[in-house]
């Protein structure tokens, strides 16, 4: 029982993704996710050309509801739309648009759109990327499978199987149906046997610490030049002191002497001739 559940709602799933695919699946499609919330099943539809599905005054929103309500059986379908941020990094977006433009213009000219859509690819960032146009609606006389590629494209292994992003669409024309597959290598994929080669950075910092190293030892070396003047300047300071300590005693005699040598007054010399008289009166 709980097996038949599973697949009923996987078949559920995938009707809805074909419905939408079929119905809304214009210029820039990419694809549709489903998920369960507790108001009700939410649809996500995803392209690069939101207006075309909303419409004017939301009525492609309100038919894709009652559709969903009558064919599917959902009870409160929520529909939202998101655009894409990169539209021809998406192969889906890219297969549909190629087809779109065959439905319109026809397959006279599916070189030159193969080509266009190749550009804007690898303009867009790609690594790589492969356009696969067949069927026989394609007007040619010698092969009805076109190939276009760029860039590097893994083919087989783990990264084609996981990494590589695949999408295709079918034109249903006059002439005949025409298949698009649509390969790609994103920007954002690392590749196992990618080589990068660093930059000799570390030499240059090396030559930028010994550079350092050479500015600090002088640096050293002229604060212990700074030092030793001013040691000298500091001694020589001291002898000075020193010698002038040393000779003051001898200016105070000099000064000592000059005073005993000053020359008399009148009233010492008034004295001394008194002192001469008495002397020679006596």
């Amino acid at each position: 029982m709980i097996e038949r559940e599973i697949i009923r709602k996987n078949l559920k799933e995938f009707g809805i993704k074909e419905h939408m695919s079929d119905v809304v699946g214009k210029s820039g499609y990419s694809h549709t996710d489903i998920q369960k919330t507790p108001l009700g099943e939410k649809v996500v539809v995803y392209t690069s050309k939101p207006g075309l599905i909303v419409g004017s005054k939301g009525k492609g929103i309100k038919e894709l509801t009652a559709v969903l309500k009558n064919k599917f059986g959902l009870e409160n379908p929520q529909i939202e739309v998101s655009e894409i941020d990169r539209p021809f990094l998406n192969p889906k977006s890219v297969a549909k648009d190629i087809v779109s433009s065959f439905e319109r213009f026809g397959p006279r000219r599916f070189k030159f759109t193969g080509y266009k859509m190749l550009e804007l690819i690898m303009a867009a960032g790609a690594q790589g990327a492969e356009i696969v146009i067949t069927g026989r609606g394609i007007p040619s006389t010698r092969s009805k499978s076109w190939r276009f590629s760029a860039g590097h494209l893994k083919k087989s292994g783990n990264v084609s199987e996981n990494l590589v992003s695949r999408g295709y669409a079918i034109a249903h024309l006059k002439s005949g149906a025409i298949g698009v597959k649509v390969m790609i290598l994103t920007p954002d994929v690392e590749l196992p046997d990618k080589i990068t080669i660093r930059e000799p950075v570390v030499v240059e910092e090396i030559e930028e610490e010994s550079k350092e190293e050479e500015s600090k030892e002088e640096e050293k070396k002229e604060e212990k030049n700074e030092e030793v003047n001013a040691d000298e300047k500091v001694s020589n300071e001291k002898v000075k002191e020193k010698t002038v300590t040393a000779n003051e005693p001898k200016e105070k005699k000099e000064v000592k002497k000059i005073e005993q040598e000053k020359v008399p007054t009148a009233a010492e010399l008034k004295k001394k001739k008194e002192e001469d008289g008495n002397n020679k009166k006596e």
